[in-house]
């Protein structure tokens, strides 16, 4: 890294940043971030985090991941009916149309807060003059 941005992100005792802190793609073995527990089927399990890794930016604060304690995580919890049908009903929601109340088949753009038909309508016949 370029600008001693590594010996920045490296302080493996805590004594700059608090908590034991890495560069980016160089966390020792043993610990994970929660995507990467989640593909493994675990989860943190109400732990604290136990690290960070630091990916340096140019003119912005650095990126960081915090990191789990593979050991002292848990196993994630099964989907039961109940959240399955929860989930389905917030999907659902986010599918449907506010203005034309229709599943649109995709989740709403925030940015229209509607349905693509809705937002831009087609010119009806009676307006075209040709």
């Amino acid at each position: 890294m370029s600008g001693g941005g590594f010996g920045k992100c490296y302080d493996p005792t805590g004594a700059r940043h608090g908590i034991p802190t890495f560069p980016w793609r160089y966390a020792p073995e043993g610990y994970a971030t929660r995507r990467q527990l989640r593909a493994r089927g675990l989860r943190p399990g109400g732990q604290p985090i136990a690290a960070q890794v630091l990916r340096p930016r140019y003119r912005r604060g650095p990126l960081v991941a915090y990191l789990y304690r593979v050991d002292r995580a848990k196993p994630v919890r099964p989907m039961t009916p109940g959240r399955r049908a929860a989930l389905a009903k917030a999907m659902c929601a986010r599918r449907t149309c506010p203005s034309c109340r229709r599943d649109a088949g995709y989740v709403i753009p925030l940015s229209l807060g509607m349905c693509v038909p809705c937002a831009y309508p087609e010119p009806s016949d009676s307006v075209r003059s040709t």
